[in-house]
């Protein structure tokens, strides 16, 4: 099971969100960058950014802040996935091209499903899709707007079209330390044939330890923020827990 750091970017700093609401931001850090850096030198082999101003924008807003973890990643050999604001193949391929290793797909996802489709051909084992649930419906637009289908019904949509991994992150527990909703993701992936990734809600190694256990279900990999970033997880320990 991998784990992946979490880098969300607003207005070109290092945040993290309350169940995702842009203005209950906590800076973390002035420079991603650096922050990427101390991730790497802990011995993470993945990051997970996310541009919070491009889901909102529906286009990539913190382009440079990208950038410059990407530059950092590549001398170290480290993979970065990306999400936020990626809404057409144009923009995908710019960001493959530029070193990203996955993108991660959402709010398209929902609205244009033939896009993440022909992006799976295009680019096979580099498209995630984002499943972002609230009380079971999937939200899109930053988690501003909440679609009538279910986080299944979503995941169901792509299980033929080669889809490399589903992050489903239940935003009611994101960057509050609650606890990952472990019940949830492990159905989750039971039902689905596509790897899961989960997202949200990480508070310390015994969410890990709760969780490894559904790597045989199909989860594969687990996204924390928060904890890192407070200490209540440590980082070199969890890696060595979950054998990365």
């Amino acid at each position: 099971m991998i784990l992946f750091p979490a880098i969300d970017l607003k207005d070109g700093k290092c945040v993290r969100l309350l169940r995702g609401d842009m203005e209950e931001a906590t800076i973390f850090s002035h420079n991603p960058a650096g922050q990427a850096k101390a991730f790497i030198d802990a011995g993470t082999k993945w990051l997970h950014v996310v541009d919070l101003n491009g889901a909102f924008a529906g286009e990539p807003v913190n382009k440079e802040a990208v950038e410059n973890i990407l530059e950092v990643a590549k001398h170290s050999f480290v993979h970065v996935q990306l999400g936020g604001g990626i809404r057409s193949l144009a923009q995908i391929e710019k960001w493959l091209a530029a070193g990203i290793n996955r993108v991660i797909l959402g709010t398209a996802a929902v609205k244009e499903p033939e896009l993440v489709k022909e992006a799976c051909k295009l680019f096979p084992t580099q498209i995630a899709v984002g499943v972002d649930a609230r009380k079971g419906l999937v939200a899109i637009e930053g988690w501003a707007e909440t679609a009538t289908m279910t986080a299944i019904e979503l995941g169901f949509r792509f299980e033929d079209a080669g889809v490399s991994a589903i992050i489903y992150t239940d935003i009611d527990r994101d960057g509050v330390l609650s606890g990952v909703n472990v019940d949830a993701t492990a159905n989750i992936a039971r039902r689905l044939t596509t790897p899961i990734i989960a997202s949200g809600g990480i508070s310390s190694i015994k969410d890990l330890i709760s969780l490894k256990p559904h790597e045989a279900d199909g989860v594969i990999g687990v996204i924390s923020g928060r904890a890192l970033y407070d200490g209540q997880l440590d980082l070199k320990k969890a890696l060595n827990f979950l054998g990365n």
